[in-house]
């Protein structure tokens, strides 16, 4: 058992816990019964059975019969958020199935970067509105942030969303992605802003932003000026995250052409589901004529509840129409995120324990080792 305050080598920390990094979690394959019991179910519920609360255990701790529990792999949730994500949540522990009905991978915590750069470049697009892009780039970022990647987030919606969503009032702002985009000579580091989460940094938008569609129309190479913009900036950052429009009008076809991999967030919804058709469509055309390095990296599942035939639905039918392009991670329904957008942090900062954070840090863990397996 560890000491009070005693932090074991091959731990960093996370949020408001500590978890292995992913050449400790190599160290200890020895230790098979830290993730399983006999029967193969997880010890976290084996923790809970026992009489311990796992939100207390902040590291690595040894509980009864020698197991131990990983307070970052997996949360006991309240009763009733689980039941938004699964019918039969102690099914899916035992028998690690994901909810969108195909066996949960590990994804590994990943070690620290010994150099940064040059950026991956992800643009989060989806034509509708409303289906959790500004929500997902802000907890994406932060959570890679938190594994040791420097990221940058681009906020590419005149409505100025993701920078409100961080703590910034867009209308007090003197410069913009606009100026970055417009005005010759200015620098990136003139628009830049920190933000309150380590390594992560915020290129800010607002109204001003709706004027360069119509003053792009007359530009040379119009579609590639934010990958214009941006090329300074890839040598600083191991990920900038593009945070589109609900359109797909010239901005968003700028961040196309900017962007090495799409994230479709897609709320479990049949109007959503309509949707994406045209999206990939559009996706494939800047691929054959713009950027031939965009990749589909894969569709999250949002706003999802399992409680009802509705959800389930959508998601089998993304599953099956799309099959591996389906992340494996589902982001649920709770009245935490719009918590956090009044409270202009991200999830993994303003309820470091709850579901939704650890289900944005294995989105992480999964775009990463999707990248890694390149």
């Amino acid at each position: 058992m560890l000491a009070q305050g005693q932090s074991p080598v091959g731990l960093q920390t996370v949020g408001s816990v500590a978890v292995h990094t992913f050449a400790a979690h190599q160290n200890i394959q020895s230790m098979t019964t830290a993730h399983q019991s006999m029967d193969g179910q997880h010890v976290n519920a084996m923790a809970g059975d026992r009489g311990v609360d796992p939100t207390r255990l902040a590291d690595y701790e040894e509980v009864a019969d020698g197991h131990f529990y990983d307070p970052d792999a997996e949360y006991e949730p309240d009763p009733e958020y689980a039941a938004t994500l699964a019918p039969d949540a102690a099914r899916q522990r035992r028998e690690r199935i994901g909810p969108t009905g195909r066996p949960l991978p590990y994804f590994p915590i990943p070690g620290p970067l010994t150099d940064h750069g040059p950026a991956k470049i992800i643009a989060m697009c989806n034509q509708k509105g409303g289906v959790g892009k500004t929500t997902s780039t802000i907890n994406l970022g932060a959570a890679l942030a938190e594994y040791g990647r420097r990221v940058l987030l681009v906020d590419f919606d005149p409505q100025g969303a993701l920078s409100v969503g961080l703590g910034v009032n867009p209308m007090e702002l003197d410069l913009t992605v606009y100026n970055l985009l417009m005005e010759r000579g200015m620098s990136a580091d003139e628009v830049l802003l920190k933000t309150a989460v380590p390594n992560m940094d915020l290129l800010p938008s607002n109204i001003d932003l709706s004027a360069a569609e119509v003053q792009l129309v007359s530009e040379v190479a119009r579609e590639s000026t934010l990958q214009r913009a941006l090329k300074p900036l890839m040598a600083d950052y191991d990920y900038i995250v593009i945070d589109c429009q609900p359109s797909l009008g010239l901005l968003t076809v700028n961040a196309l052409t900017a962007a090495h991999k799409v994230i479709v967030p897609l709320e479990c919804e049949f109007f959503a589901l309509r949707g994406v058709a045209l999206l990939t469509e559009t996706i494939e055309k800047v691929q054959e004529r713009l950027n031939p390095e965009l990749e589909l990296d894969g569709i999250l599942a949002t706003m999802y509840d399992s409680r009802t035939v509705h959800s389930r639905e959508v998601l089998a039918r993304v599953v099956e129409a799309f099959d591996d392009h389906v992340y494996h991670t589902v982001i649920g329904r709770t009245v935490r995120f719009p918590e956090t957008t009044v409270a202009g942090e991200p999830i993994t900062t303003y309820a470091s324990n709850s579901v939704g954070a650890a289900a944005y840090r294995q989105l992480a863990r999964e775009v990463l080792a999707r990248c890694h397996a390149e």
